[in-house]
Formats: C-alpha cells, structure tokens, sequence
C-alpha cells in the first residue's frame, strides 16, 4: 500500500520571496497602501520624538538653572489687602544655615520710556525695580552687553535692562539713555532672559541706593530670592516665612520658580497622549487600506490560489502566504515611516535649537504595532483565500 503523500513544507525563506512576488505584481496599489501606513508611524515616531526633545530642552534647562531657587513675596491679608516685606528681611534670610546666597528687588512707581516725549501712561508692560547686587549670582543670569551694577554705579542713575524691555524700548547698546520716571539714565547693561525670574526679563534695574535718591524707594523689598543646597531645599523653605516676618509669617509667600518649567515638561507629555491618538487613528487607516488592498488580492488571484491548492498546497500554506504578503506591506510602510518621522523630529529640534531625541523605544514600539496591524489587516483576507475550493478558485466567471 503506498503510503500518502506529505505536504511540501515552506522555509522562512520561501514564504517570504512567495509574499513579495504578490506585491510586485500590484507596485501601484502597494505603494498607496504603504503610504497609508507610513503616515500613521510617521506621525506617531515625529509626535513622540518632538515631544521629547521639547521635554529634553526643559530638563537640560532645569539642571542649567537648578531647582534650588526659592522666590519670597509679600501675601494678600485675609482681608485682601497688601503687605510689605520688612526691610532687613533679606538679611535676615542671609543668616539662615544652608542658605548660599540671597538677594531683592523692590517695585519702585516709575515709569521708563524711550524719551521724555513719550506720555508717562505707556509703559509697554515695563516695571522699575530696585536690586540688590547679588540679584544676577542667585538667579544664575548672564549679561548679554555690557556690564552689571556695582557698587559705584548702584548710587548713580544707571539702569540695566531685562531682554524683553530693552526690545521693548528699542535699545539694542549700552550708553544709550532712557527716560525714567523724570530723568535720564544711562543703560550699563542688557541681560540674557532669565527663565526663572521672567519678570526680571520685562524690567530696568537699578541699584538700592539709586532708587532711594532719585525715585524714591523707601527699602521694603518686593521679592526675595535665595538659593541653598538641594538638600535642604525643603528646610529652608519651610523656616522662611517666619524668617522674613516673625510677627505675621501668614503675609510671607514662598514658591518655587523651577516648578513652573516642571509643570511644562508635564503638560508637554499630557498633550502627547492626544497626539498619539491622532497617529493611532491613522494608522487605523493605513490598516483599512492595507486590508482593501490584500481582499483585492485575493479575488484577483483566485485562479493562482485553485492553482497552488491543486498541486498540494495546504490551506495553512496558503494563509500563510497572504499572511507573509500584508505583513511586508506593513513594514515596508513602517519602514519608511520611522525615516519620515525621525526626520521631521531632528529637523524640527534642530530648527527650534532643541536637543533632538528620539526615545529608544519609540522605533521599536512603533514598528511592532506596524506589525500587529498588518497581521490583523491581513488575517480576514488570509483565512478566505485558503477557504477557498480548488474547483471553485479555477472556475473563470
């Protein structure tokens, strides 16, 4: 008795040059069901990777700047009212252990202007303040042209400029002069922004005592800013209000300017998650095309499939077949995917002077789920082809 016959199995190797000799024969019809597919991981890879980098820029941020930093304001009274720090209140945080440095500045009601012609009203959003030397050390701040306030220039009408007031008002030099409040002064300096203090960026600075002779301040600081180890941020912090104002620690305010760019890198990750949704939808329909594209297939080929299955092809070989043949088409369009994603994120990064940085899992995740739809793509078309009769796959309609 002659023993029945085995089916011929399919190596790897096999099925894969079986699938992609399908897809040769339809460039056009692969090319736009790639597409789909691409658009989707692309904007997944480009959401996530611009979303990182963005987060990247705030971290390097943080560490530049640290998140040592605490900001002392007088608070509202129970009643709404206003209150004042006293005026050793900096000193006195100065004598708190940890404390590094410390230093004030004092609102002054002034007005600076570009000349003397300008009503005293428009003030472009600019604040006077009056500043301690040690304001630009403690905030970590740098000086973009010219010079910072000493101690000879701190008693005479000189002023340095935040970034944003001195566009503002137009100066781009030092030695040009600015009209505040009833004279003249002289601009010594512009600083760099200054993203933990950026309503330092949309004033003009004067030293203490300037303040006191020509408009007169009267000591009482505004804002207090102090820096100590990490370490004992929190201790510090929690001792400051009953340092500055020992009698009504109530009316003494203390936050944290690093948590606001903290708060960003959160909200940046909050607002991926909507992103992804929007690349997961198109990648939904990237599937759709792909499973059009493959259902297509099938009924165009229903003669090659009666063909194969009446030569002994099995049914699991022929899903197997249809399987492989969605399943390159998905990462062909995946492939170029990641390319097309990655390459928007580091030209976008790089033209926002942004790190750029693509998460290592980010490919990797994307690719997979390129992978899982084509095989979910493919399946339903996959299972109707090896259903298919021989006699009926052979008959011409």
């Amino acid at each position: 008795m002659t023993a029945p016959l085995a089916p011929a199995r399919l190596r790897p190797r096999d099925v894969s040059r079986t699938g992609a000799s399908g897809l040769r024969s339809r460039p056009a019809r692969v090319a736009l069901s790639a597409l789909g597919i691409a658009i989707g991981i692309a904007t997944m890879v480009a959401v996530i990777g611009i979303s990182a980098s963005g987060q990247e820029r705030l971290l390097r941020q943080l560490d530049r700047l640290g998140t040592n930093l605490l900001r002392v304001k007088a608070a509202e009274t129970i009643s709404g009212g206003a209150t004042t720090l006293p005026v050793d209140a900096a000193a006195m945080v100065g004598r708190i252990g940890p404390v590094t440095t410390v230093s004030a500045t004092g609102d002054l009601s002034a007005s600076v202007r570009r000349t003397d012609r300008i009503p005293r009203e428009e003030t472009g959003g600019i604040t006077v303040e009056a500043t301690t030397l040690e304001l630009l050390h403690t905030l970590g701040g740098r000086v973009r042209t010219g010079t910072w306030l000493n101690e000879a220039t701190a008693r005479y009408p000189a002023v340095v400029l935040g970034a944003v007031s001195a566009e503002r008002l137009g100066v781009d030099r030092i030695g040009m002069p600015v009209w505040v409040e009833n004279r003249w002064f002289t601009v010594i300096g512009i600083l760099d922004p200054l993203p933990l203090a950026p309503e330092i960026d949309r004033a003009a600075l004067v030293g203490f005592a300037a303040g006191h002779t020509y408009l007169g301040f009267d000591g009482h600081p505004t804002t207090i800013y102090e820096r100590s180890p990490d370490s004992a941020v929190d201790a510090v912090r929690d001792v400051l209000p009953r340092t500055v104002n020992p009698e009504n620690p109530e009316q003494v305010a203390v936050s944290r300017p690093s948590d606001a760019l903290a708060a960003r890198a959160a909200a940046a990750g909050t607002f991926t998650t909507l992103l992804l949704g929007l690349g997961a939808v198109a990648l939904l329909v990237g599937g759709v095309g792909v499973a059009n594209t493959m259902v297509i297939s099938v009924l165009e080929r229903r003669g090659e499939i009666g063909l194969r299955r009446s030569l002994g092809a099995t049914r699991a070989q022929i899903r197997t077949q249809f399987l492989a043949e969605s399943l390159i088409l998905s990462a062909l369009g995946g492939m170029a995917g990641l390319v097309i994603g990655t390459t928007v994120t580091i030209a976008y990064a790089t033209w926002q002077g942004w790190p750029p940085t693509v998460p290592a899992w980010a490919p990797g995740g994307a690719f997979a789920a390129t992978l899982v739809v084509g095989m979910l793509a493919g399946l339903y078309p996959a299972v109707r082809a090896a259903r298919l009769p021989p006699t009926v796959a052979l008959t011409t309609e």
